[in-house]
């Protein structure tokens, strides 16, 4: 139905419209309250926003640090808004939540402390450090190993149904990062204890590998013409196949580590994982801020 060619609509019963409303999306209600007064009342009303909420909103805010009651908002769309803005963490701190502005489907991102880190709590190997530019309270800093492999595990059922998710490692790099420039790691999504597909994922911030090619080329000597190989060495900048990090808003890198349909009424754990443990080189320079799971769109 063409709204604007709605005759007579400020006549409706507000409740009735609020109903109507709730049954669209938050992209749609905003756009529906330009229409006219009424369905602007109707389109701020804690009814509408309740059902653009997910049905386990308010268990998932009490779990916050704090709980609800510090959250600053004063009605439903305060709360949704705020949401979508400021992911708040929850479960004692070791994960995010959010929402999508324009869908209301959830994000999560789990902590590097929530995640598997093999030699995790080896000082040799890795340190915990705390960085105002985190949301969390401390991140991982890869200090020097060889066997480089970290998962992180969700229940789908936390997640929104019908849903494609993307799993996404959210890192940034020190001055002296080493021993991934070359070197692919492996990462995988999907549910844990079943095969899953590997995907190629790059780490060097550069995003390519320097390489060699050579070229045969005509070259003329003296008074005679024929041609002679000449190889001519040349240095370029290839970029191989694979995922490669890219730049976030918040300041961090990220690189998608694979993605996983979320069915209805589906209730399993998804794993997400990342290893590079064929190489052999010692790597470092890496800061994990943790994984962040999120709709595509």
């Amino acid at each position: 139905m063409a709204v604007e060619r709605f005759v007579g609509g400020e006549e409706l019963p507000e409740g009735c419209i609020a109903n109507a409303l709730s049954l669209t999306s938050p992209k749609d209600a905003c756009r529906l309250s330009l229409v006219a007064s009424t369905f602007r009342s109707a389109a701020e009303s804690d009814a509408v926003w309740e059902r653009f909420l997910p049905p386990d909103y308010y268990d998932i805010i009490s779990s916050s640090i704090g709980g609800p009651d510090t959250l600053p908002f004063r009605s439903k769309k305060d709360l949704y808004l705020h949401l979508c803005d400021h992911p708040i963490l929850i479960d004692a701190g070791t994960k995010s939540f959010s929402l999508v502005k324009w869908s209301g489907k959830k994000c999560y991102m789990l902590s590097a402390r929530s995640l598997h880190i093999i030699w995790g709590d080896t000082p040799r190997y890795w340190r915990w450090i705390s960085l105002p530019e985190s949301r969390f309270s401390e991140v991982a800093e890869l200090l020097d190993v060889c066997w480089f492999d970290m998962s992180g595990k969700i229940n789908t059922n936390m997640l929104s149904p019908d849903t494609r998710y993307g799993a996404y490692l959210v890192f940034t790099t020190k001055s002296r990062t080493y021993g991934f420039g070359n070197q692919p790691a492996e990462s995988s999504v999907g549910i844990a204890g079943h095969e899953r597909q590997t995907q190629t994922v790059y780490l060097d911030p550069r995003g390519g590998r320097r390489q060699y090619r050579y070229k045969v080329v005509p070259r003329r000597l003296g008074i005679f013409t024929h041609h002679m190989a000449h190889i001519l060495r040349q240095e370029v900048e290839d970029t191989p196949e694979g995922r490669h990090p890219k730049q976030r808003s918040d300041g961090w890198m990220e690189v998608e580590l694979g993605e996983f349909f979320v069915k209805r009424g589906q209730e399993a754990e998804l794993e997400m994982s990342l290893t590079e443990v064929k190489g052999g080189n010692w790597k470092s320079g890496l800061v994990i801020e943790g994984i962040d799971i999120r709709p595509k769109e």
